[in-house]
């Protein structure tokens, strides 16, 4: 047995500060930028301020003469050894893919693209020198809208003939998962509920702290690659792939990665640029990336229409469920856009028993910037599908938010549950979550001064938002990526080192990108070894020291990666135990493991595993046959996802005269299984709600009718900041899960998976009564004010008049009341 059950002073469910923050607290950070090697060069890339347009020419030669710079390049110049980007998941056997070079010579698909690279001895110099290229472009008309280019209006790539890359298909009656979802649509159109609504999902850009920045060094016997990467093992994968160098001879490092929240899981061109120039050259070079180039050509997330149609009874008990996406990919097809649309399509029907589901996307090809997984990666889309159309059900059957979603969840008991999407839920209970959020909530009270400002006619209305969500997390058992056409497997690989003096050496492949990883995972193989947190030292993010891995997104590092760190340490105890017992004097058989100690079954004799390990070492006395070594390896593929749910209650105020939000409360109780560290679970909630939070009310990218991205700053594109939101209220109830050993669920998704539908739902709830069913993200004063006053949820006329208060409706009497809300 493990130390796990026995220790008293166990790790996991422990408050631990993160190992990792004394040194990013204090400066003496590892980010890439930071590097400076000897003799090394500076990068400028010079991009396309077309959206589409024909590369005429490319004059270097004034660039050529600026101070100090060493070359300039263009995709001509460095020809097939810039590699290619590569997409890792086509979704269906007829997708069309356009190809991606990381630098073209012939025709740029988005503004922003690289047409050509300054290397000087300076950043500054590079960024000089780039000003200085002259290049004549050929405008071509571009596609900009989604639903004009999803019918072929403009072509982003007029060689494809088309901007429809795929249409994927789920349909439960073909599936043999349920029944048909029109069969069940058209029945309720006669004796039912039939409600049908079109979202919009609109662009994010993932904005993390640390810009992107590779630094590529040639001149030993491997190349070394550091990059601000979530993914240095397939980043490694896609170079060699692409520029016929061995994987073997390149070494991928991530350093301290400051946030990546999907952004930087991605091949990117600058990374396969920066490689090409090194090799050109022979020496090292860095790019790091500006804010503005970032905003503008990082991969951007989300960017989709929703058309849902929902069937249900009379009562409000749903039976079926209709979904059409229609996604915009961007000008290229990122190393896993195409499938983060289908990530969606098993969470449409979320924590409900729909007996009938139909689901349909149609990913579009456009000319603005490509788009891949940001922070939830399709599931933030259909939870905030699904739970605006609960709350529009409850609205037609007349009941509470609340009452209509317990009507149609799945019960504690039922568990385990099979969708109609085809998943298998292992665990959860919905209504203990609920129960504990509506008592810190104080659901009803709200309701009652709801009732109140709506009967008084106060101008300030309070509205409550409702987010009861679950997710697929743990990406992913490998066969059913498999199943889905995905280009790599979902496992996760460990090491365990045991070292003569009684440290412990654990290696992940899961590197880390701020969610404490080096704190958790020490916390889990103490406990496991039964040895102190102190003496566990966690090596992540580089290919030479942790040599497998699939790296981080998609909530796995834990549940998947932590897995593998178990087994690992169990392979350790076990290959230790018949050193111990030959040392004891013992049978096998008869030896015990508990809190880090070795011994006879019914004696006092024992051994610390510290005293093994040394044991180990020497080798001086081991049993014939038993080589001198218990250090261990494991590689762990989960046998299901995992699903982490919870219910969020938001309530905010409006402003009915100026279309002001505010936030008034936010609690959330979210079950995401056995916590192994309470402090680090608060912090990934809380970030998860800003994120969430912020796609509701203030982020948007926006390009203006020639494809230039407005929003290209932090002036216009808002990200909140501390003084904009409040205190959130975070609880958890524990339902473990039963795939893993650890019982864990995922939980870096889950705050911003859940927000956003319980602000809107707010946001709408406070307005509904003046007509309103809709607000289009983010829901700014501009856009709430129209709303309110053209009562039909958003298509707004210039001038409206303000909503009539009259005795009929009870809405007289307004007040300036702005008491109770957190400002």
């Amino acid at each position: 047995m493990t130390a796990t059950a026995e220790k008293p002073d166990l790790e996991i469910g422990r408050d631990r500060r993160r190992k990792e923050d004394q040194r990013l607290i204090t400066g003496r950070t590892r980010w890439t930028d930071n590097l400076t090697l000897p003799g090394m060069l500076h990068l400028a890339m010079v991009r396309s301020p077309f959206a589409h347009a024909r590369i005429v020419s490319i004059d270097t030669e004034a660039a050529k003469q600026s101070p100090n710079v060493v070359g300039v390049f263009t995709g001509a110049d460095l020809g097939e050894a810039q590699g290619a980007c590569i997409n890792a998941w086509a979704i269906t056997p007829d997708q069309v893919t356009p190809p991606h070079v990381p630098m073209p010579s012939d025709r740029v698909a988005f503004a922003g693209e690289t047409v050509a690279v300054v290397v000087a001895r300076t950043a500054a110099e590079a960024r000089d020198a780039a000003e200085l290229v002259d290049v004549e472009y050929d405008e071509l008309p571009a596609a900009l809208d989604l639903k004009e280019s999803a019918a072929d209006t403009v072509l982003a790539h007029p060689d494809l003939g088309t901007n429809k890359s795929a249409l994927w298909v789920f349909d439960s009656a073909e599936a043999g998962t349920g029944s048909s979802a029109d069969e069940a649509i058209e029945k309720a159109r006669g004796d039912g509920i039939v409600i049908e609504r079109e979202y919009r999902q609109q662009r994010l850009i993932p904005a993390f702290m640390e810009p992107r920045s590779t630094v590529v060094d040639p001149t030993g016997e491997q190349i070394t690659v550091w990059s601000a990467t979530q993914i240095p093992h397939i980043l490694r994968f896609a170079i060699a792939a692409t520029t016929g160098v061995p994987e073997s001879k390149i070494r991928v490092i991530a350093p301290d990665v400051g946030g990546g929240f999907g952004g930087k899981l991605q091949q990117t061109p600058e990374e396969m640029i920066t490689f090409a120039v090194a090799r050109k050259l022979g020496k090292p070079v860095k790019y790091t990336e500006t804010r503005s180039e970032s905003l503008m050509t990082a991969h951007h997330g989300r960017d989709q229409w929703q058309k849902l149609t929902l069937s249900a009874e009379k009562d409000g008990t749903v039976t079926g469920l209709k979904v059409g996406l229609t996604a915009d990919l961007g000008a290229y097809i990122a190393i896993v856009g195409g499938g983060v649309p289908v990530l969606g399509a098993f969470m449409f029907n979320a924590i409900y028993k729909f007996p009938a589901y139909h689901f349909s996307c149609q990913t579009v090809l456009t000319n603005k910037t490509w788009t891949d997984a940001y922070r939830g990666a399709g599931r933030p889309e259909a939870t905030y599908a699904i739970e605006r159309l609960m709350d529009e059900l409850a609205i037609e059957v007349g009941v509470d938010p609340l009452e209509i979603r317990e009507k149609n969840w799945i019960k504690h008991e039922e568990f385990p549950f099979t969708t109609v999407a085809g998943l298998e839920y292992d665990s959860g209970n919905y209504e203990a979550a609920t129960a504990k959020a509506k008592a810190a909530f104080g659901y009803d009270e709200l309701r009652a001064e709801q009732k109140q400002r709506r009967e008084s006619g106060d101008r300030i209305q309070l509205g409550i938002g409702i987010s009861t969500f679950t997710e697929m997390c743990g990406l992913a058992p490998s066969r059913v990526l498999g199943s889905l056409n995905y280009g790599a497997g979902g496992w996760e690989h460990a090491s365990v080192r045991m070292l003569a003096t009684g440290k412990v050496e654990v290696i992940t492949g899961a590197s880390a990108h701020g969610q404490g990883h080096e704190t958790a995972f020490s916390q889990i193989v103490a406990d496991r070894l039964g040895v102190a947190f102190e003496d566990v030292e966690v090596l992540h993010g580089d290919t030479q020291i942790a040599h497998k891995g699939l790296d981080t997104y998609g909530s796995r590092s834990l549940v998947v990666g932590g897995e593998a760190l178990v087994k690992a340490a169990d392979k350790v105890i076990e290959k230790a135990k018949p050193i111990a017992a030959h040392l004891l004097e013992a049978s096998v058989d008869d030896i015990e493991f508990s809190a880090g100690r070795f011994s006879v079954r019914g004696t006092d004799q024992g051994l610390a595993m510290a005293e093994i390990a040394m044991a180990t070492f020497a080798a001086h006395n081991l049993p014939d046959g038993i080589e001198p070594s218990i250090d261990s390896d494991a590689t762990y593929d989960p046998v299901n996802f995992n699903y982490p749910h919870g219910t969020h209650l938001c309530a905010m105020e409006v402003d009915t005269e100026t279309g002001g939000v505010l936030m008034r409360k936010y609690v959330c109780v979210d079950d995401i299984g056995n916590i192994i560290n309470p402090m680090i679970v608060e912090g990934q909630v809380h970030g998860g709600l800003a994120q969430g939070i912020a796609q509701a009310l203030w982020e948007e990218a926006v390009y203006d009718d020639s494809g230039t991205l407005v929003s290209g700053s932090f002036v216009d594109y808002l990200l909140p900041t501390s003084a904009d939101t409040i205190s959130f209220e975070v609880d958890h109830t524990t339902t473990a899960s039963t795939t893993n050993t650890l019982g864990t669920k995922g939980v870096g998704e889950a705050g911003t998976i859940a927000s956003t539908p319980a602000v809107v739902n707010a946001v709408v709830d406070a307005v509904r009564q003046f007509g309103v069913n809709d607000i289009q993200m983010p829901c700014t004063p501009e856009r709430v004010w129209r709303a309110i006053h053209s009562g039909d949820g958003g298509d707004e006329t210039e001038g409206a008049a303000a909503p009539h208060f009259t005795e009929e409706t009870g809405m007289q009497g307004q007040t300036d009341r702005t008491d109770g809300a957190n400002q």
